[in-house]
């Protein structure tokens, strides 16, 4: 039973299917300038782009802007396909509508990159991909830098400069009845001596509650460990670390209400 899905107004569930052969001889008759067979044919492969777009759904981008977007990649795979190339024509697009949601997720990236490091991270981009589709594995940094004239370093700035950035809260685990977020993964090493009121204030709170919540309110808050590393400490898991912490704020923030 298909799921309807609507994206960009269109319920994905009715999209059509062409066959190998229906795609052939659509693709002769855009060649041919005709503009039917063109129209027919993008309609014939949006399950493509949707299924491409997908990957990209973690982003935190509108789901129909990037099909749009994927949209652009697909009707440039047209255009550019060459009938004579013995490959068919989604090996062919996949790349294509990949290559333009990322140039798309690099310019509209919330913190400003420069020119010159965008269109390197693309050079880096367009060689990954490339050897992927011909060796089908990732090929290594250093490779990557040597083709490219510059170090490897160079290589991993610009690719982490058009990383989208995450929010610290960001759930990265859950077991279906609470969430660790990203937050509870960072270290804060911040100067505890430019927070002296908070610290008194939190001392006398400590002192309300039991012993387990009071050392694993002080490792996190006064030692800035996280929750991870006071799992460790204290030999339980990360999960049972973090239910007792959100417990003892609960009874913090009671206390003071």
């Amino acid at each position: 039973m298909n799921r309807k899905v609507e994206i960009c107004g269109v319920n994905t569930s009715k999209l059509p299917v062409l066959s190998n052969e229906e795609k052939n001889t659509l693709l002769k008759k855009i060649k041919e300038g005709d503009t039917e067979a063109r129209e027919e044919f993008i309609k014939g492969n949006l399950r493509l782009v949707l299924s491409v777009v997908q990957r990209f759904t973690n982003r935190g981008e509108n789901p129909d802007d990037l099909f749009q977007i994927g949209c652009i990649g697909l009707i440039k795979s047209i255009d550019n396909f060459d009938l004579n190339q013995n490959v068919q024509f989604s090996t062919y697009a996949v790349p294509m509508i990949i290559g333009e949601l990322r140039r798309y997720l690099r310019d509209n990236n919330s913190i400003r990159v420069s020119r010159s490091i965008k269109d390197l991270a693309y050079k880096v981009l367009t060689i990954k991909e490339k050897y992927l589709k011909e060796h089908q594995k990732e090929i290594e940094l250093k490779e990557i830098a040597k083709l490219l004239n510059i170090e490897v370093d160079d290589v991993v700035m610009c690719l982490d400069a058009i990383q989208t950035p995450m929010s610290l809260q960001e759930p990265i685990y859950g077991d279906g009845t609470e969430s660790i977020y990203l937050m509870d993964q960072v270290k804060d090493k911040k100067n505890n001596e430019e927070c002296w009121t908070e610290n008194i204030t939190m001392c006398e709170a400590l002192k309300k509650l039991n012993d387990k919540e009071k050392n694993i309110m002080h490792k996190r808050f006064f030692e800035g460990r996280t929750q991870m590393e006071v799992a460790d400490e204290i030999g339980i898991s990360q999960a049972q670390v973090s239910r007792i912490e959100k417990n003892a704020i609960e009874h913090i923030k009671r206390m003071y209400k």
